[in-house]
């Protein structure tokens, strides 16, 4: 049975993904005491297929970017599940990084990010209130839109 978080993401209509192998030599997650480090999420879908590619600033909207970081938090929920079987024991959301692949003159890299913040309080109510750092970057991986990692204190 589904936890308490699953149920709400659920009633969102979202489903967790199998989690994204990594792709190079690096893993998925670290846990280290109570906190778990959660590598960048690229901004697929549950398909396999990128929400948005390409730039914000130059052919992705900022409508595009929200939803493509609110995938990239669904991703880190299908890590986290991976790491402890059960988003309840997410304690806390401690931090996330997000980094938007965009033109230098873009500064709207916040909003942007804001699609996977917002899904984390959703998620996880005042427990998902986080500390944040948003950069803008010339170029990400498979040319996503959005990457995002998290670091959770977790039970």
């Amino acid at each position: 049975m589904a936890g308490t978080v699953e149920q709400k993401l659920a009633a969102q209509g979202i489903t967790l993904p199998e989690p994204a192998a990594p792709v190079a030599n690096y893993v998925g997650f670290v846990r280290t005491g109570n906190l778990l480090f959660v590598s960048g999420q690229l901004c697929f879908d549950a398909q396999g297929k990128l929400i948005a590619k390409g730039k914000l600033g130059a052919g992705v909207t900022l409508e595009q970017g929200n939803a493509a970081a609110r995938g990239c938090a669904i991703n880190l929920f299908a890590q986290i599940k991976a790491a402890l079987g059960d988003l309840d024991k997410v304690a806390r959301v401690v931090r996330l990084g997000g980094f938007i692949n965009s033109t230098p003159d873009f500064l709207d890299a916040p909003k942007v990010l804001n699609g996977a913040s917002d899904l984390m309080v959703l998620a996880f109510g005042d427990k998902g209130r986080h500390a944040r750092t948003t950069v803008g970057v010339a170029a990400l991986p498979a040319d996503a839109a959005v990457e995002v990692e998290g670091l959770f204190e977790v039970t």
